[in-house]
């Protein structure tokens, strides 16, 4: 299953469950909402792409092939994972 923003909607959802055999769950924003709100599973997207961004090779698109790009995300999360597993944790008693 992948969650989706509003913006992917259309054919995409058909090719992904086609093509992919995935599920595409598009996340929409009631129209009676006004100002922020948290939508459930939408801010993992927008979490997801946050860290993707804190990499400055991902922050505009400078790769000429899409298998450089590829390994550009594999790298930004690499980063991030290493980060997690090397932060100290608390101690249990």
């Amino acid at each position: 299953m992948v969650w989706a923003d509003g913006g992917y909607t259309g054919s995409l959802v058909e090719y992904c469950l086609a093509a992919l055999a995935l599920v595409l769950m598009i996340v929409k924003r009631s129209d009676d909402q006004k100002g922020f709100v948290v939508l459930p599973k939408r801010w993992i997207v927008e979490r997801f792409f946050a860290h993707l961004m804190r990499t400055r090779r991902l922050v505009r698109d400078f790769e000429r092939r899409t298998t450089s790009a590829e390994a550009m995300v594999y790298w930004s999360m690499i980063l991030l994972m290493t980060r997690r597993l090397a932060r100290k944790r608390p101690q249990r008693a």
